[in-house]
């Protein structure tokens, strides 16, 4: 099994892309807190933007960050979004 098949990949938009300067980060697996707590390890500047995002797993939106994120989901880390 690759490393990648045992990841969570974390896909940022927008703001968060640009502080984390990257779209994409591979954390370790984990409670959904611990995976965003490795994503700004991995990327300190995501730290200024994530209180304020929208955090999709696998698809849906969840508040709960003891939810048990496996290896191989995917979290999306959407900031908000102004116009419409």
């Amino acid at each position: 099994m690759s490393e990648d098949a045992r990841a969570v990949e974390v896909h940022l938009f927008a703001a968060a892309r640009a502080a984390a300067g990257t779209p994409l980060l591979r954390v370790p697996p984990g409670g959904l807190g611990e995976v965003l707590a490795s994503a700004v390890a991995e990327a300190p500047g995501l730290a200024g933007v994530l209180d304020r995002c929208s955090v999709l797993v696998d698809g849906l939106v969840t508040p709960d960050l003891a939810q048990r994120v496996p290896a191989g989901s995917r979290v999306d880390v959407l900031p908000p979004f102004a116009g419409g």
